[in-house]
């Protein structure tokens, strides 16, 4: 399949592209981000969705950095995992900069030629996942399109028919769940100036809409805080095959002890179950409340994260078992606070 022709912009400073995407939107032309194109070109190929013209982010300085307390939106995912051997872009001072719950859930992305050109920023913004809306044109318009990408037609959602006002897709991605449960913010940069938040707050429960993002605003970068090298954790995931396919279930916790060994914080967070990765506070809150008592409250923990979930039928797995696989993973997660 060939991408259909758009225009190719390359602006080199963060305020060149807001420029650009302005520009092009006051003369009525919609515009797309790209960063490392493994997302969206794929995408394009399929017919979902193309823009006329496209921003490439990929020459516009001061995006790439990584540090334990910072990691630039167009930081390649590569440069994020601990093996140098996973990357070409690996230098000393890269490896094993990142906290070891991102340097995990980064190797679990894909294929190693992928993470070599995905990056940080379009992980975090990856477009939520349907296999009623990734298919071919050809087969999208054999069943008269989807709500996602109707064509102009008005379409119905084909997972809860009768109705076009909400679109559940999924959001498969990997980075995000770890990001949230370390306490990370993201930064944003658009028309209107900058602006910041809790990554945990950045997500909207539309499968259409999937963040905040206005129009002419992009990410710049996530930052962490002063005490994340204080927390341990771990992430988890289930796909259909071990290596290139995106998470059908993932699991992200991470912990803080005191000098005696003894739990005083705890986040969990989960990924490709809903159209927003979720950080499951309450259900943590409330087993804390009772104090931690090793298998017991794991054991609690897990069930409260099955409960809160809300998967649909569309991707490979079932919802029944994805729900199921999400106690199992989070079980597992937690098994060294036992």
């Amino acid at each position: 399949m060939r991408t259909p022709p758009f225009n190719l912009h390359f602006p080199t400073t963060v305020e060149e592209a807001i420029d650009i995407s302005q520009k092009l939107a006051s003369e009525g032309r919609s515009s797309d981000w790209i960063a490392g194109g493994t997302d969206l070109l794929p995408n394009y190929k399929w017919r979902l969705n193309p823009k006329g013209d496209v921003i490439s982010l990929s020459s516009v300085a001061g995006l790439g950095e990584v540090s334990m307390h910072r990691i630039g939106a167009m930081a390649r995912l590569s440069s994020l995992v601990a093996d140098a051997s996973d990357t070409l872009f690996h230098t000393d001072a890269t490896i094993s900069s990142v906290h070891p719950i991102i340097a995990k859930a980064a190797g679990k992305v894909a294929s190693i030629l992928i993470r070599n050109n995905a990056t940080l920023g379009g992980n975090i913004c990856l477009d939520t996942r349907c296999y009623w809306f990734n298919q071919s044109e050809d087969w999208r318009s054999s069943i008269d399109w989807c709500h996602k990408c109707d064509c102009g037609t008005g379409a119905d959602c084909r997972v809860i028919p009768n109705q076009n006002e909400l679109c559940v897709a999924t959001y498969q991605a990997d980075i995000a769940p770890t990001l949230m449960v370390l306490g990370a913010s993201i930064h944003l940069a658009g028309p209107q100036g900058q602006r910041s938040m809790l990554l945990s707050e950045f997500f909207q429960l539309d499968g259409m809409t999937r963040n905040i993002l206005q129009q002419g605003e992009l990410v710049t970068h996530v930052s962490l805080p002063e005490d994340v090298e204080q927390w341990e954790g771990d992430y988890l995931k289930l796909s259909v095959r071990e290596s290139w396919d995106f998470p059908e279930v993932g699991i992200a916790a991470a912990w803080k002890k005191n000098s005696a060994g003894e739990l005083i914080d705890l986040r969990v967070a989960s990924t490709a179950l809903e159209s927003i990765p979720k950080l499951h506070s309450e259900a943590v809150a409330k087993v804390l409340q009772q104090g931690w008592q090793g298998q017991t409250s794991i054991l609690e923990v897990a069930e409260l994260v099955r409960q809160s979930i809300k998967p649909v039928k569309n991707t490979y797995l079932a919802p029944a078992y994805r729900r199921k696989m999400a106690k199992v993973l989070t079980k597992r997660v937690l098994s060294q606070l036992e």
